[in-house]
């Protein structure tokens, strides 16, 4: 019986692992991953249960100047996620500075009354005796309520985390059912694993031009799981790269998130995908509304 729950915001520029963090607290994946920045766009609410507890893990888009209507979405995003919570988690990468995403999220941090915890990610890719002078200059810039060193990737001070977080959750029943890992949608949860795979197999400009849509879900007399999935970009030479020489990038998309969602389905997955252009929808708010972004 959950006698505490709560949530916890997970915030930080773009690719600093917010989502590699999540899914290592979990110890599934959740939350699509990416080298590429600006991966993470709508929030992600991600259950964790331990005994009693139950913490909600608010998975963040990366937080930076907004340059479209899409950024601004995402940065209202992050700004509502924080104004909500029991606890925040700002997840920085290993640097010897104090970024501007960084003192702008705190700066909006000293307004709220939760206890903040800096999270220094990537601590694998440094060395160690380095991390206490990172963790020196954010002591100098916000009275956090803790520094926890980790690896995300490696999974390396990941149980710690958890150990500092679930006592801070509140008295209180179930936030969620029980067994109930995520409230996102399932036709979500779709479309962001196949624009996973557009981030990792298209080039860098391409991407963040992409929008991914599932239009339908159904299952077959033969517990076929049936999948309709539209991509959306912003210019007729992307659709053609999307869709590659006779189909070839397509079908490398479409068989990397098969492979994923027969595995989320436990069961044989038809997924049928098609491109399709729609002009400059990152700076239209109707059709921003229209591809999810609400």
């Amino acid at each position: 019986m959950i006698t505490h729950s709560g949530l916890a915001a997970v915030i930080g520029r773009p690719n600093t692992g917010k989502s590699t963090l999540v899914n290592a607290m979990l110890g599934e994946k959740l939350s699509i991953v990416s080298p590429k920045p600006q991966t993470t766009r709508h929030r992600i609410c991600a259950v964790l249960q331990e005994g009693p507890v139950q913490m909600v893990l608010l998975d963040t888009p990366g937080f930076h100047e907004p340059r479209t209507k899409l950024g601004e979405y995402m940065a209202r995003v992050v700004r509502e996620s924080v104004s909500e919570t029991d606890a925040a988690l700002l997840v920085v990468e290993p640097r010897a500075e104090v970024g501007g995403a960084e003192t702008e999220l705190l700066r909006q941090l000293k307004k709220m009354s939760c206890p903040v915890y800096l999270i220094v990610n990537k601590i694998d890719i440094v060395e160690k005796e380095s991390i206490l002078g990172i963790i020196d200059l954010y002591k100098n810039a916000f009275d956090f309520a803790g520094y926890v060193p980790v690896s995300a990737k490696r999974r390396d001070g990941v149980e710690l985390l958890k150990e500092l977080l679930l006592p801070l959750m509140p008295a209180g029943p179930a936030l969620f059912p029980e067994g109930i890992g995520t409230d996102t949608p399932d036709k979500l949860l779709i479309a962001e694993l196949v624009r996973e795979k557009v981030l990792l197999f298209m080039q860098d400009e391409i991407p963040h031009g992409v929008a991914v849509v599932t239009e339908s879900l159904g299952e077959r007399e033969n517990s076929l799981v049936d999948i309709g999935v539209t991509l959306y970009c912003e210019k007729t030479r992307h659709k053609a790269m999307l869709i590659g020489k006779n189909g070839q990038m397509l079908r490398r998309i479409g068989s990397a998130a098969r492979a994923e969602l027969e595995e989320m389905y436990e069961g044989k997955v038809a997924l049928k995908l098609w491109v399709k252009v729609r002009e400059n929808w990152r700076d239209n708010p109707a059709a921003l509304r229209s591809l999810g972004y609400r």
